[in-house]
This record gives C-alpha cells, structure tokens and sequence, in this order.
C-alpha cells in the first residue's frame, strides 16, 4: 500500500501543491530516504521526522525500508516545512492514522526533536492555493495560524505539536477552525509610527512629496548630511492611498515566501518602507541567488524604496534596477529555473550635492570633479526618476517656530483625491494606473497645453539648459499638479512648478 499526503511549495509567489507518498518494505536494517529533487532541508527531515514521531510517544517502524517521493519530481523542493507531512504519511503507512482522512487536508510544518511544530514561511500563497483546489482545510504550527486563516474560504486547523495533529486525525481530539476578524487587522496595523508634522520647515520639499505621492513619481532629494533627507523620506508612506486587500496580499505573499513576515503580522497592511545600505549587492537588492529567491526592490512592493547616499552605491547595483523600475517586475533567470517576483514601488533617493561634506567644503571642488561625482548616476537612472528637489538645512525660525506643522492625514487626503481622478482618467488605458505610468504616445493625449505652456517649455529648454529627457517628466509631474488642484487642463502655473523639479538636467545645477 502507498499513502498519500498533500503538502505544498512555493514558487515566485505562487504555490504548488505536493504529493508525500510513502512506501515501507522489509528490510534487514533501517534505511529512509527521500526522492523527488528535494534540498539538503528536506533530505534532513529524516532526522527530525524520526525523533519527533519516538518522542511523541508514537511508533516509529523499525527494520522497515521506508520511501518517501515528494511528486512531482521533477520540481525542486525545499525548507522544513515537509517535515510535518512526512511524519503523517509514515504514520499513516504504519496504520496508526486514517489514511482516507488526510486526502482532505493540506500539512505544513517544521517539526522539533521533540514533536513541536515550528513555523514555516510561505503560508499565505500555500493557503490561497489549497482553498483554489478546494481542499477542506490547512493544517499549520500555531504560529502561522493568523498569517493562513486572513485568506478565507478554507479552514485552518492550528495545532502546536505532533501528537495533538495526530489525536486531531484519529478523532480523540477536537479542534475548531481558526477564524481572524480581518477588518480589526486592517485597524490594527495601519496605524504608521512616523507623520510629516514630525518635520519641521520644509514646505518646499514636503509640497515635492506630495507631488510624487499623488502622481507615483520616483523622487530624488540633493542636500547635504542633516539636512532632513531621511526623516522626510521615511515618511513618504504615510500620505500614501492605504493598501487595498489585493495589494495587501500581494505585498504579505513576498514577505511570507522570504521568511520576513514579522510573526505578530497575519497581513502587511501597511505600505512598506526598504532602505537597504549603499554596500547592498545587486543580488540582495534585486534579487537571485541560487534559489532566485525575493530582493529589495520585490520587499517595497506597492510601497517605498530609498536608497540613501545614490551616489555610494555601486555601479552595477544601480543598473541592475534600470529594467524592474520600467517593468514593475523582476525576472531571475537561472539554469533550471526562471522566477518572476512583482516590484511595484516608488524610488527614492537621496544624496550629496558635491563630494563634500559640509557647505564649508563645497567650494573645495572644481566643476570636473562635481561632473565625476555625478557621472555615478547614470543617465538611464536619471530617465526613471521624474522629481528632483533640493534639500536645504532647517532655519531656526523655522525649527523653534510653534506653528504646527501639517499632519500625514491631511496630506493623504489630497493624494487620496488626485489618485481617483487618475483613476477614472485611465480606466481605459492598460497598465497606466498613474501619471508616473504615462507612455510617450500618451503624453499628447493626457497632458495638453496652451501655446502658452508651449512656449514656457521652450524657453525652459533653452534657457536653463534643460537636458530633452526632462521634457516628458514635465509634462507628467504638471499632469499631477494639475490634478492635486482640481484642474483639468494643465496651466503654465503647473508647468513653471514642474521645471523647478529637474535641476539635475540643468547645465549649472547648483543654481
């Protein structure tokens, strides 16, 4: 007789379901393996596996040659999560479980010596999958119990060790389904630790964000160390719209798969915020590996990635980035295997305007070595991002003012009305979902001016120096201030706004 078991795996963010079939054959001694390309986690579960049955108080076959294939086999398997479903498809081999009750659920889990069940990444996309293939229910470590019952439509049994899992499939114990209330998750954790009113003076760059907010536009902020750079850009998600269900899911399924879901957290309801050290590796910040598994830029999904000192980041880092800021999505191709993962996000940067330190130094620096400088940050780069502001040091007016500075909420609440009207705007249009997402062949349509706007670019063009790639941006940023005013054509008020936002293209850009 062969006993099946389903467990599942993971693959992108999608998950797959597996067969655990178990065969055991007499034997002069003991000898267990296990076959259908799993890793070198898998292949040790016959350790854990074997402790945890014995120290539960079970019977674990002796003088048996026990198989155990994880179909199908021609898909790479790996983490501990097999662990739970080996163990119940032994023991159901051995007649000590029902083996016609287990067709009905879905088993995962990592198993202690001692028969405790741990957690496991990747619940969520597991879960979605078993309710899609119409399973009756998910068991699960306690632990993931939150994280799998916010997908509904399936029932989760959670349970904190071997035996009660075991008591549960023989009927000595009963075990209601775990049910989460998910609007009182949504309550809970979107509540942000950060506000814009925790930032004094600033208006200028504050009224940038706002732009960058409402229109999805990726924003760089020159100024020098202290000047307030990151504590404005740590704040950036909180005048964002707030995550729907689907974004939601989207986002915890990355963070799930990877093993970071905070173990308090059933669902990321929160945009996320990343800022990954200059010295990151283009792996770790786009992701691969031997397991092309998540980076970075998939962990901001539909939320924010900063990268603080721009310039400090290697070359190849930042180019690695040039396609999954186009596509929204990053594929990691290896010998055997080819992963999509989403990375839907707003990039900011921040950096020095000269390699000095302090104001002081910047007249140290002739305009080569300020050109070198820049010359890190290339031009493609430069092509995806849409705002550039200056940052300056606060005054003390400004900093021992008692004027209350205004709060994240107000501000979301005119980002919030902007996104609707582009919303509505591009409900036709596939893949543009905001201004930032304005192709080229759309500008004309979307973002008409006046003679008037006409000839203010030109002169800008001319006069300023600015490079021909800041002239769509111009258009797409005075769209959205546009749309942050209620208008529905685009003025040369808007337009004289948006050329303030691409200083880097200027001949002199320090001006």
């Amino acid at each position: 007789m062969i006993t099946d078991v389903f467990t599942a795996s993971t693959f992108g963010v999608d998950a797959f379901i597996i067969g655990v079939e178990t065969h055991l054959d007499r034997a002069l001694q003991h000898h267990f393996s296990v076959v259908g390309l799993p890793d070198s986690t898998v292949r040790e579960s016959r350790e854990r596996v074997t402790a945890a049955i014995k120290n539960s108080g079970l019977n674990f076959p002796a003088l048996k040659r026990i198989t155990i294939n994880l179909s199908p086999a021609d898909i790479k398997k790996e983490g501990a999560g097999f662990d739970l479903p080996i163990a119940i498809a032994i023991l159901a081999e051995t007649g000590q479980i029902n083996a016609e009750k287990l067709r009905k659920y879905v088993f995962l889990g990592e198993l202690s010596l001692d028969g405790r069940l741990r957690r496991v990444p990747g619940v969520l996309p597991v879960t979605i999958e078993a309710r899609a293939k119409k399973f009756d229910g998910i068991i699960v470590p306690k632990e993931n119990a939150d994280e799998a019952a916010i997908v509904g439509g399936v029932n989760v049994y959670p349970f904190d060790n071997l035996r009660d899992v075991f008591d549960f499939l023989n009927g000595t114990l009963e075990v209601q389904p775990h049910t989460i209330n998910e609007e009182d998750v949504f309550a809970y954790n979107q509540n942000y630790f950060a506000d814009f009113s925790d930032v004094k003076g600033q208006a200028e760059v504050k009224r940038a964000m706002e732009i960058s907010a409402a229109g999805g536009h990726n924003i760089i902020m020159i100024g020098l160390p202290g000047s307030g750079k990151t504590m404005l850009a740590k704040r950036l998600p909180t005048i964002l719209p707030p995550l729907t269900r689907e974004e939601a899911l989207e986002t915890t399924k990355i963070h799930s798969i990877a093993g970071i879901l905070p173990p308090d957290k059933a669902l990321i309801t929160t945009r996320p915020f990343r800022a990954p050290h200059h010295t990151a590796s283009d792996i770790a910040i786009v992701g691969g590996g031997s397991n092309a598994k998540p980076g970075e830029i998939s962990f901001a999904h539909n939320g924010v990635l900063f990268l603080d000192e721009l310039t400090e980041f290697r070359k190849n880092v930042l180019e690695v980035m040039r396609q999954p800021l186009e596509d929204k999505v990053v594929t990691i191709s290896r010998a055997k295997v080819t992963v999509q993962y989403p990375c839907n996000f707003m990039f900011v940067a921040a950096m020095n305007p000269t390699p000095a330190g302090t104001s002081k130094e910047m007249n140290m620096y002739s305009d080569y070595d300020i050109q070198k400088f820049l010359s890190k940050i290339s031009g493609p780069i430069l092509d995806r991002i849409d705002i550039h502001i200056h940052v300056n040091p606060v005054k003390f007016s400004e900093l021992s003012g008692k004027t209350e500075p205004e709060k994240s909420e107000v501000i979301r609440g005119r980002v919030i009305k902007a996104r609707e009207i582009q919303t509505i705007r591009f409900s036709g249009e596939r893949g543009i979902y905001s201004n930032a997402n304005i192709g080229s062949k759309e500008l004309k349509k979307y973002c008409r001016i006046n003679p008037e706007g006409e000839e203010l670019l030109k002169m800008a063009i001319n006069k300023l120096g600015l490079s021909a790639r800041a002239y769509d941006k111009i258009l797409k940023v005075g769209r959205t201030i546009a749309d942050l005013a209620g208008e529905e054509n685009i003025s040369p008020a808007h337009l004289s706004e948006a050329i303030q936002y691409r200083s880097l293209d200027r001949t002199n850009w320090l001006s």
